[in-house]
C-alpha cells in the first residue's frame, strides 16, 4: 500500500506542479489579505510573463492562456492526491507504518544521535535495515506527511468560495483569500525543494536500486 500510494501521489503532484505553474503564469503577482488585482500593490510578484494582458508584468508580449484546462486537471490531481492520502494514512495506522517506519527512537532523537545525522546530512546512515532512515530523514517526512501536505489542501480549500462560503473560518484564520493564495505558493515552493533533495538522496544511496526497490518491493544490497 505504501508504494502504491507512494506512486500515485507523484503522479499527482506531477500533475498538480505543471496545471499549478500554468495557473500561476495568468497572474504571477500574489498579494496578502483579501482582496488582490492589477490595481492592488502585490506581496511578492513573480518576473516572468503572464498569460494575460491585463496582468502589468514588464513585458511587451503575453504566453498562451492555458488556464481553462489547467484548472480542470489540477482540481482533478488534487482530489485524488488527497483520496491517496486518507488511503495512506488509514494504511499507515492500521499496520503500523508510521510507527515503525518514521517515528525517531529516543535515542536516535539524542542530541549525540541527530548532531552526526546533521553534521554529514548527506550520509544515508542506515539504522533498522534497508528499508530505515536516519533520524532527519524521519523528522522531515512526517513534517511533509503530516504538516505540510495538510497545510496544501487547507490553502487549497481556502481558495474557494463555494467552500468557504459554507465554512469560513477556514479562510478567514488564514486573513483572506489572497493570503491562502500566497501561502498555497510557498508551501509548493517547500515541497519542490523536498523533491530536489528527496531525489538527490535517492541518487547518492543507488538510484535504481532503491526505484526498483520501491516498485516491486524487493531490494537486493550491491545489485
Amino acid at each position: 500500500m505504501v508504494r502504491i500510494t507512494h506512486w500515485v501521489t507523484a503522479l499527482c503532484f506531477v500533475g498538480l506542479l505543471v496545471t499549478g505553474i500554468e495557473i500561476v503564469i495568468s497572474h504571477p503577482r500574489f498579494y496578502w489579505g483579501e482582496e488582490g488585482n492589477v490595481n492592488t500593490r502585490p506581496l511578492i510578484s513573480i518576473p516572468i510573463p503572464s498569460s494575460r494582458g491585463s496582468v502589468p508584468t514588464g513585458y511587451g508580449y503575453v504566453l498562451p492562456d492555458q488556464n481553462g484546462w489547467s484548472r480542470s486537471l489540477h482540481f482533478q490531481s488534487a482530489w485524488v492526491a488527497v483520496l491517496t492520502g486518507l488511503v495512506y494514512l488509514l494504511a499507515g495506522w492500521r499496520t503500523g507504518h508510521f510507527r515503525r517506519n518514521l517515528v525517531p527512537s529516543r535515542a536516535e532523537l539524542s542530541p549525540r544521535a541527530l548532531g552526526r545525522v546533521i553534521v554529514k546530512p548527506l550520509r544515508l546512515r542506515r539504522t533498522r535495515g534497508d528499508d530505515a532512515y536516519n533520524p532527519l530523514q524521519r523528522i522531515t517526512y512526517l513534517l511533509v506527511i503530516f504538516g505540510a501536505f495538510p497545510a496544501m489542501i487547507w490553502t487549497g480549500l481556502a481558495m474557494s468560495p463555494a467552500v468557504t462560503s459554507v465554512w469560513p473560518f477556514l479562510v478567514t484564520v488564514l486573513g483572506g483569500h489572497q493570503s491562502a493564495r500566497t501561502i498555497h505558493f510557498f508551501g509548493t515552493v517547500a515541497l519542490v525543494l523536498f523533491l530536489v533533495v528527496h531525489v538527490l538522496m535517492l541518487c547518492l544511496s543507488g538510484f535504481w536500486k532503491r526505484t526498483r526497490a520501491m516498485i516491486t518491493g524487493r531490494y537486493k544490497e550491491g545489485s
